[in-house]
């Protein structure tokens, strides 16, 4: 059975595997407070160049969202986000569920854009009962969002200035990061989301580690006592050497670009294949993860040898499904393929 299911079907990257059988045994320090992940944090303010940015590790990707948004927030106020974006869409209400609602906002390609995000706070603090609503106490996007896209230096430095015109921070969900920063079509790198960023963080588990998320705080603006906050959420592991571990790894000798640049290749690889087979793309990824529209009789057969994502309907006869590639994706796998199609 193929599987282009999503980018976390395998285990980690044998270098992680390695270090961590090779460091088993070592007595450490709990909760994030040993040398792994000290050097880890070390490494990742070096590739953000970014020196006096704060960092904590964390398990998984809503776990992150949810504990970074609800640091942030007071209790009365929400996060403003694509109507599209992950949190809103794809995280069962895990926002919500922290007493937090999630202020959705139109969206093109799955991105925002900084005109929309303007009026949208000018709008609501121009109401005159804004004082009984929801108010907008930070601004999410991903990157790369729900559909792959990506968003250039231009629209983050422009969203970036709305939302320090306001004063309120911007949050960059970074789950598949690696991918975004080594696309073919990007111009933006880890030290602009750095300089642009209030907080984003670096996804592991989709990019070659077993879990973990890297939190990184880059204007000294880490809420105060966010290791307490994390634990509050059940969030905070009491091994994490685990996470340390891997980010340190990750970050030595630019393994977590290389393996970034991997999946992108093989996407490129699996685009023109796609192409050849004549296969409709619903829109266009310069990411890992791709989106074609498939006759119903088509997706049912092709389900019996390949494991892909179901996305959306595109009326009756057709469905458009994801494929996504990995840092551990094979060639020959796409190979077989494309013989399906």
């Amino acid at each position: 059975m193929l599987s282009f299911e999503n980018d976390y079907t395998e285990g980690a990257h044998e270098k992680i595997l390695q270090r961590l059988l090779g460091t088993n045994l070592e007595k450490l320090p709990g909760y994030g407070n040993d040398p792994y992940c000290e050097s880890a944090k070390a490494k990742i303010r070096e590739a953000c160049e970014c020196p006096q940015a704060d960092i904590s590790f964390l398990v998984g990707g809503t776990q992150t969202n949810a504990v970074v948004i609800d640091a942030l927030l007071k209790s009365y106020e929400g996060v403003v986000a694509a109507e599209t974006g992950h949190v809103n869409v794809h995280e069962a209400g895990a926002i919500e569920f922290t007493g937090h609602k999630v202020l959705e906002i139109p969206q093109t390609g799955g991105k925002i854009s900084a005109d929309t995000l303007d009026k949208y706070l000018q709008d609501f603090w121009a109401d005159a009962n804004h004082e009984h609503m929801v108010f907008p106490g930070m601004v999410y996007i991903s990157h790369p969002t729900e559909y792959g896209t990506l968003y250039s230096r231009r629209e983050l430095k422009d969203i970036s200035a709305v939302c320090a015109n306001f004063g309120i921070p911007l949050y960059l969900d970074g789950a598949r990061l690696g991918y975004g920063l080594m696309s073919n079509a990007t111009d933006v790198t880890l030290p602009m989301i750095s300089e642009y960023c209030d907080v984003f963080y670096i996804g592991g588990t989709k990019v070659g580690a077993l879990c973990g998320e890297a939190v990184v705080f880059t204007k000294r603006n880490m809420p105060p006592h966010f290791l307490t906050v994390i634990k509050q959420h059940g969030a905070l592991l009491a091994k994490g050497r685990l996470l340390g571990i891997q980010f340190d790894t990750l970050f030595t000798d630019g393994l977590y670009f290389t393996i970034s640049k991997h999946a992108i290749d093989m996407a490129e690889i699996m685009k023109d294949g796609l192409r050849r087979k004549n296969c409709s793309f619903a829109w266009e990824s310069p990411t890992n993860q791709q989106f074609i529209i498939l006759q119903n009789s088509v997706m049912e057969e092709l389900q019996k040898d390949v494991a892909f994502g179901f996305w959306e309907k595109a009326g009756d006869e057709h469905t458009i499904v994801r494929l996504a590639t990995s840092w551990a994706t094979r060639e020959a796998d796409i190979s077989s393929l494309i013989e399906l199609l």
